[in-house]
């Protein structure tokens, strides 16, 4: 895919895929990837982000990595576009990225920075070095300050660069990025439903989705609602969505940590939906019986009300 391509391709709901695990937690399982995969394409996603953090990227072996993105490629069959999530060293990146579009991968998302300490400009280095070594348009995923928004700045100078998955609570650092950013850079809400018609305002063109997973026509009303500038549908929809994505930003039992839910929340909602889940992996723990009883209750609540009328 050319980096033109794969830029257009951000301007859409970008649904951020679970990895489903076999029941002990093992293995990845191979089937569930791709029926979870088609059944996203056959709802009308046409962009999808598999090993990611939804996808528990970092409980993945390299080999595991692999296998999701192949799966992920197989499933979409030319129907959507597969931008796959790669983080570590340089070496580990490279080497990533080059097994993925060997599988047919159409980009790669460079995960964020999970290093301890962090140089301004030695963070422009290793986009650059990774850059230099991956033939494919990149995206930069920022969290958090390890990834200046300088750095996304210049980094969207670059024409290898095609976009950020900007994943920061902060609409008006946004909004600033948004303005000095490369005219053709793709600035994408990273932080889903909730905040989408938001950071649409301020110059996001897409946004991506974790609850789309398992009720994807919530995330495409959302998304046409917003292309439409239908405020007022906007809002009724994410406030359909809002109460899951609450208990996804909880802690969960015992912790304190914040969001532990969001990953296994994710994973019981396909359950819910009457597909495979399974277990997440160390260092998330499945949902308590309490949070599950107010899934249950949050997805009756997001499949009952009636979609609002376009």
């Amino acid at each position: 895919m050319t980096h033109e391509a794969l830029r257009r391709s951000l301007a859409n709901v970008a649904f951020t895929t679970t990895t489903p695990f076999t029941p002990d937690g093992a293995s990845v399982h191979r089937e569930a990837v791709r029926e979870n995969t088609a059944a996203l394409v056959e709802a009308g996603a046409e962009l999808v982000i598999p090993c990611g953090n939804t996808g528990e990227y970092y409980a993945l072996g390299r080999d595991e990595r692999v296998a999701v993105v192949a799966e992920t490629v197989a499933a979409v069959d030319g129907d959507a576009t597969v931008l796959a999530g790669a983080g570590g060293s340089v070496p580990e990146v490279t080497d990533l990225a080059a097994a993925y579009l060997d599988a047919g991968a159409d980009g790669v998302m460079l995960m964020h920075p999970d290093h301890t300490h962090v140089h301004e400009r030695g963070a422009l280095e290793y986009y650059r070095a990774v850059a230099d070594a991956v033939d494919a348009g990149l995206v930069v995923y920022k969290r958090g300050p390890q990834v200046p928004d300088d750095a996304v700045v210049r980094l969207s100078r670059d024409e290898r660069f095609v976009g950020v998955k900007y994943a920061v609570n902060d609409v008006k650092s946004f909004s600033d990025v948004a303005a000095r950013v490369d005219d053709e850079f793709a600035m994408v809400n990273g932080i889903a439903e909730r905040f989408a018609p938001a950071f649409a305002l301020e110059g996001a063109v897409g946004f991506t989705t974790g609850v789309g997973n398992f009720a994807p026509e919530a995330a495409l009303e959302l998304e046409a609602a917003i292309e439409d500038r239908d405020w007022e549908r906007a809002r009724a929809v994410r406030e359909r969505v809002r109460p899951y994505e609450d208990l996804r930003e909880e802690p969960g039992a015992d912790s304190a940590l914040p969001a532990g839910n969001n990953v296994p929340a994710v994973k019981f909602g396909l359950e819910l939906a009457g597909r495979y889940g399974g277990p997440v992996r160390p260092p998330l723990v499945d949902l308590s019986e309490a949070d599950r009883e107010r899934a249950r209750e949050h997805y009756r609540t997001m499949r009952e009300r009636a979609p609002v009328d376009a």
